[in-house]
């Protein structure tokens, strides 16, 4: 009770409140946090930092900065035209500024929000350097194969033919937001998929107010969809624009592309605000926002993109983004999701655990998994061939690489188990003291699984 009494109130405000209704007087706070940072613009971080004694700044320089684009909308509820669409202008965050003066810091470089490994591959590797730990779900994309993980399953390609964007009027696509719309209604209407939250991104705000239109008028005659855009739900059904969607999240994400040919059948090669510097942080965002499922439906494929016509970030990695979704697999050179150049490969008695599940009839993939954080060994489901039934573990490059106990010995295997996963350690000397007792307890591990 003492000590409570000492205690400052904490409260949650924006830096807009802050400055209205606290003091400039008194730096009377010992400590303020800031959230998504990243938006912030440094003038207006300036007054609350004054007002406490220390800060701790966190956001995301990868995810967007702060743009003239929200003050607009603050002041003016026109829609945006192409002109000034193309003129957002970004700004420096209290973030940015951090990082520059060279504030200590630290790295948050676990992802959790993704229960399926494909939906952030791209963005770790072209956003954060590979340097996220991330876990690969059971399902075992590519059934026979021989590199499990190198199909993915949580991003889709919805390709829109004849497609045609009015650029000279109202810059929508039509038949893609149309095509969107069908989307939204065939998964309320499917058992499997309608208990899933969605929200759809388009890539200029233009695109998502016709969306938004459509999808008003079909809920009218519709209480499945009316139902799902309530705000009375806990995740409600959305539709936003690239600038607005940071912060969000749903099961599925559909991504209006938008541009497309015009009706003379030239592609200007705009993209909005993916054409700006920094235009790729957008991208990023947009990419992120899933925790399962990824539906990019688009009226132009990656090999319309020339990027010879611009030096612009922003559509080249949209060009390469669009090839992993059309694909189906990693375009990028060094991606590995189970194969010979992994790790547990090169690991002895990784591959001696492997071929004695062999000899046992079991089949197995060694090395699964898109980041540096591996699966050892996944045991595919005997009954479904899509799937694996067991993580195996073993104390080699990846347990030693853990810098924390706490994730080597309770964090990995949660988020194993709560991706659905059953998991099972072999540890190297009780496999070579004790060959028997250990290679039984892994056998008795698979029984168990119920395989």
């Amino acid at each position: 009770p003492n000590l409570t009494r000492r205690l400052k109130p904490c409260f949650l405000m924006s830096p807009l409140s802050v400055a209205q209704y606290l003091p400039t007087n008194d730096a009377g706070f010992d400590l303020v946090v800031f959230d998504e940072a990243s938006q912030i613009p440094t003038w207006d971080a300036v007054g609350v930092i004054a007002r406490a004694k220390n800060a701790i700044i966190v956001g995301d320089p990868k995810q967007l900065p702060p743009t003239a684009f929200f003050q607009r909308q603050d002041a003016v509820t026109e829609e945006m035209t192409e002109q000034n669409e193309d003129e957002v202008e970004d700004m420096e965050s209290i973030l940015d500024e951090c990082i520059a003066i060279g504030m200590d810091g630290m790295k948050l470089n676990t992802h959790y929000r993704s229960k399926n490994e494909s939906l952030i591959a791209f963005s770790n590797h072209y956003y954060y350097q590979d340097e996220l730990d991330t876990f690969p779900a059971p399902d075992r994309a590519g059934g026979e194969s021989t590199s499990a993980q190198s199909s993915i399953r949580g991003v889709h390609f919805e390709y829109v033919p004849n497609a045609v964007y009015d650029k000279s009027k109202t810059r929508t696509n039509k038949a893609e937001a149309q095509r969107v719309v069908e989307i939204v209604l065939d998964r309320l209407s499917n058992p499997k998929t309608s208990a899933r939250s969605m929200g759809v991104v388009a890539f200029s705000a233009q695109q998502k107010d016709l969306i938004e239109d459509m999808l008003d008028q079909a809920a009218d005659s519709n209480p499945e969809l009316a139902n799902a855009m309530s705000e009375a739900m806990a995740e409600p059904l959305f539709v936003k624009n690239l600038e607005n969607v940071q912060g969000d999240e749903r099961d599925c994400i559909i991504f209006s592309i938008g541009y497309a040919p015009d009706a003379t059948g030239a592609f200007a090669m705009n993209f909005g605000p993916l054409n700006k510097s920094g235009g790729q942080r957008r991208l990023n965002v947009a990419v992120t926002r899933a925790k399962e499922e990824i539906i990019v439906v688009s009226s132009i494929y990656a090999s319309q993109i020339d990027l010879n016509r611009t030096s612009a970030v922003g559509p080249a990695h949209l060009k390469a983004y669009l090839e992993f979704a059309q694909s189906g697999r990693p375009t990028w050179s060094d991606a590995s999701g189970a194969g010979s150049d992994s790790s547990a490969d090169k690991n002895r008695f990784i591959q001696c655990v492997a071929d004695f599940l062999r000899e046992n009839g079991y089949d197995v993939d060694c090395g699964v998994g898109f980041s540096d954080y591996k699966i050892d060994i996944a045991v595919v489901d005997p009954k479904n061939p899509n799937r694996y039934c067991l993580a195996v573990e073993c104390d080699g490059a990846v347990y030693k690489n853990a810098k924390i106990a706490r994730d080597r010995e309770k964090s990995r295997p949660s988020m194993l188990e709560g991706l659905g996963w059953k998991h099972c350690r072999v540890w190297s000397t009780e496999w070579f003291t004790d060959p028997e007792k250990s290679k039984d307890d892994l056998l008795k591990c698979l029984k168990g699984s119920g395989k």
